[in-house]
């Protein structure tokens, strides 16, 4: 996982843009609408939500963001690796700067929303193995066979 530049982004550059139409794409493939929660850029500009990008040297590899939920709480959103670095620690190195962000900032909860489809399997095993666990659904989601509630205690 050496080797990433995680750092702020602010939404504008081309390849950042791509990545996310792909990931909303493939959010809308996976899932019913109503089920896709996956902030569009507008949204993830705003003041309470960090951006952030993994480089590797000039290519884009990863982003996502972390969204302040107050009372000492946040949430992950639009992770997502690139297509080239999947399963080559991308998501794993934002995942690992995103808690320690987190914890930086005094959060004593983390949570986030993911698909239960097969297609999700990689990222629920990677938020295991980071210390997520499955939890009631929080905020204006809604646990179901589409959507999975996941928290970590910091």
């Amino acid at each position: 996982m050496t080797g990433y530049r995680i750092a702020p982004d602010d939404l504008t550059g081309a390849a950042v843009l791509d990545l996310l139409r792909l990931h909303l794409a493939e959010m809308h493939q996976w899932s019913p609408a109503c089920k896709v929660h996956a902030m569009p850029p507008e949204r993830l500009r705003e003041p309470d939500v960090s951006f952030f990008a993994v480089w590797d040297i000039d290519r884009l590899a990863a982003v996502g963001a972390l969204k302040e939920l107050g009372d000492g709480r946040g949430e992950l959103k639009s992770m997502r690796a690139a297509p080239k670095y999947r399963g080559k620690g991308a998501g794993e190195a934002l995942l690992q700067h995103l808690i320690g962000e987190a914890q930086r900032r005094g959060y004593t909860w983390l949570g986030l929303e993911t698909g239960r489809p097969a297609e999700f399997a990689p990222a629920q095993r990677l938020y295991e193995k980071h210390g997520f666990a499955e939890c009631p659904a929080f905020g204006d989601y809604v646990s179901d066979e589409f959507s999975l509630c996941m928290e970590k205690h910091l």
